[in-house]
């Protein structure tokens, strides 16, 4: 429990100093660009966007098992950036379907983040021979769960900020305004409050995710 307090208080020492860095920014001249409001209207579909792959990835790991790591359909689907399948997206979507918007948004997100979220969580997963694949396949299955549900509020926590970088990328490409869009529009007009609310929610999401370790 004392190494569980000293590692957070450790933790917060360095969010603390990313706060201070955020609050200490220089200051923009008089007649700026002025910070944007927060996209609210988007914050409902980016945590459904978010929970989609939270959920496709660990379903998937699951089914999958630790070869998923080494899978080379999953390295050749991880092989092309972002901005690929976001142009894709955009090249395919129907005319008269109106702008892609959100929807080709999330499939463009998913498709680019799926394939490294199941390789990085089965890469993650312990080893099953000889045991538990000798108990039987349901056997095998309640370990991979366990060991799932374990490590996954650690790897949303240290994925996260990736997410939001990946889905800059689309909202650019797609002119969707999306949590991406925000973060760095804060940080080119200098809203010194704004990233300290983000580095502040980063900090909260990384301190929940240790929850576990304290009782371990």
């Amino acid at each position: 429990m004392k190494r569980h307090v000293a590692f957070l208080a450790q933790g917060w020492v360095v969010w603390g100093l990313a706060l201070v860095a955020a609050l200490c920014l220089p200051g923009l001249p008089q007649g700026a660009a002025q910070p944007p409001e927060f996209p609210w209207e988007s914050l409902p579909a980016t945590l459904v966007v978010f929970a989609g792959l939270v959920l496709g990835a660990l379903m998937l790991a699951w089914l999958a098992g630790p070869r998923a790591a080494q899978s080379r359909s999953l390295t050749l689907w991880e092989a092309p950036p972002d901005l690929l399948w976001g142009g894709l997206a955009l090249a395919l979507w129907p005319a008269n379907w109106g702008p892609p918007g959100s929807l080709a948004w999330a499939l463009a997100f998913w498709a680019g983040a799926l394939p490294s979220e199941i390789r990085w969580l089965s890469q993650a997963l312990p080893g099953e021979m000889p045991f538990p694949t000798v108990w039987g396949s349901r056997a095998r299955r309640r370990m991979r769960a366990l060991a799932l549900a374990t490590l996954a509020p650690r790897w949303v926590a240290v994925r996260l900020p990736l997410w939001l970088t990946a889905t800059l990328v689309l909202e650019r490409i797609l002119a969707v305004r999306g949590l991406g869009s925000d973060w760095m529009a804060r940080v080119a007009v200098h809203d010194r409050w704004g990233l300290a609310v983000w580095i502040g929610v980063y900090g909260l999401i990384w301190t929940l995710a240790q929850r576990g370790e304290g009782r371990s």
